[in-house]
C-alpha cells in the first residue's frame, strides 16, 4: 500500500522509514549501526509487528530522532509538530525526502557538522637535532572497534597531521634551509583526513601528488599518498614532504589508521664539515629539528547525538632520521 494522504499508514510502511537497509534508507541504517558509509552509532528505533497500530508515540520517536540527527548534520527538515494520543494521525509530509537528506549527509561524512572538538597533540615524533637526508615517521590511531572507527569518520571526525620545525640547523640560529622548511610545512598547514576526502589549510609550493580526494573510506592496507609537496625555490627544490595513510584491514574490519610522513632533504647544496672553512657556520646547510604532530578532531554530543567517538590510543610506529 502506498504512503498516500488520506490513507492509514501500514506497519510495513512505518518499518521502512525506521529500518530499511537499502535505498530509501531507514533511520536505523544511517543513524544506528548501519554499514560502510552509513552508521553513527546511535540507538536504533524499534520496529512494529504485523497488525500493530501505528500510534502517536511511534511517530514522535521517529521524528524526534530525525531532528536529533539533523542537529548534528546541519540539515533543515520539514517542520512537524508532535502528536498526542487520541489525535487523528494524518500523513506527515516529506518523511521519505527528509530521511533521504539525512542519509546522504551521513554517507558524505557529515561535512556540515560543527559538533567537533580538536584534541591536544597526541603524538609528536621528532627528528635528530640537526640532519640532512630523510626524516620518516609512522603514527597510528587505534579505535575500540571497527564500528566505532566508522562512526567517528561518518559523523565528521578527522585525523590531523601538522608538521613543524622546532629547532635551528645553524650553529648560531636558523639557516636558510630552515626558513625554506618553514615555508614548505606552512604550505601543508593542517592536513585533515576525513571520511571521503582530505584537506590542507596551507597553500603554495609545488604540488607533486594530489591525493586529497582520498579519505578514510578510500584507504586500503597499503599506503595511499594524500599529499606530496616540493619546495619551489632554488636550490631547495629537492626538498619534499609526503603524507600517506593506510588501514590495518578493510573498512568495516579496520580498527587502526596509520599515517606516514616523509620529509626528504634532497637539496642540491653543500653541507660543510666543521673546520673546513674558517669563519663559516659548519651547519649552515643542515636542517634543524622537525616534529610530525598528530591530532584528532573528535565528534561530540554538541549537535544532539547521544554518542561521541574518538581514538582510544595512538602510538609512534616508527621514527627514523637517515
Amino acid at each position: 500500500m502506498a504512503y498516500t494522504a488520506g490513507d492509514l499508514i501500514q506497519e510495513d510502511e512505518y518499518n521502512i522509514f525506521v529500518n530499511f537497509a537499502s535505498s530509501p534508507f531507514g533511520y536505523n541504517h544511517f543513524a544506528g549501526t548501519g554499514s560502510g558509509v552509513y552508521g553513527l552509532g546511535e540507538s536504533s528505533i524499534s520496529t512494529v509487528s504485523a497488525g500493530d497500530t501505528i500510534n502517536a508515540s511511534h511517530w514522535n520517536t521517529l521524528f524526534t530522532a530525525m531532528d536529533t540527527v539533523a542537529g548534528h548534520t546541519g540539515d533543515t527538515l520539514t517542520s512537524r509538530s508532535a502528536v498526542s494520543a487520541g489525535d487523528t494521525i494524518a500523513i506527515k509530509a516529506a518523511v521519505a525526502a527528509d530521511l533521504a537528506t539525512l542519509a546522504a549527509s551521513v554517507a558524505g561524512g557529515c561535512t556540515g557538522t560543527s559538533a567537533l572538538t580538536t584534541s591536544g597533540e597526541l603524538q609528536g615524533p621528532t627528528s635528530s637535532s640537526t640532519w640532512y637526508g630523510t626524516f620518516t615517521t609512522e603514527i597510528s590511531a587505534t579505535f575500540s572497534s571497527a564500528n566505532n572507527m566508522r562512526f567517528f569518520f561518518n559523523a565528521g571526525g578527522k585525523i590531523r597531521i601538522d608538521p613543524v620545525r622546532i629547532g635551528n640547523g645553524g650553529t648560531s640560529g636558523a639557516s636558510g634551509k630552515d626558513a625554506r622548511w618553514d615555508d614548505l610545512y606552512n604550505a601543508v598547514g593542517n592536513l585533515d583526513m576525513a571520511a571521503h576526502a582530505t584537506t590542507r589549510s596551507g597553500s603554495g609550493e609545488t604540488l607533486i601528488t594530489n591525493g586529497l580526494a582520498n579519505g578514510f573510506h578510500d584507504l586500503s592496507t597499503s599506503y595511499t599518498t594524500l599529499l606530496k609537496l616540493q619546495d619551489n625555490t632554488y636550490p631547495y627544490t629537492g626538498n619534499t614532504i609526503e603524507i600517506q595513510a593506510k588501514l590495518n584491514a578493510a573498512v568495516g574490519s579496520s580498527t587502526i589508521v596509520t599515517m606516514k610522513i616523509i620529509a626528504t632533504d634532497g637539496a642540491a647544496d653543500d653541507t660543510f664539515d666543521s673546520g673546513n672553512l674558517s669563519g663559516v657556520d659548519p651547519q649552515t646547510n643542515r636542517n634543524g629539528q622537525h616534529e610530525h604532530r598528530m591530532f584528532s578532531i573528535n565528534t561530540t554530543t554538541g549537535g544532539g547525538l547521544a554518542n561521541a567517538y574518538s581514538p582510544t590510543s595512538t602510538a609512534i610506529v616508527s621514527n627514523t632520521t637517515t
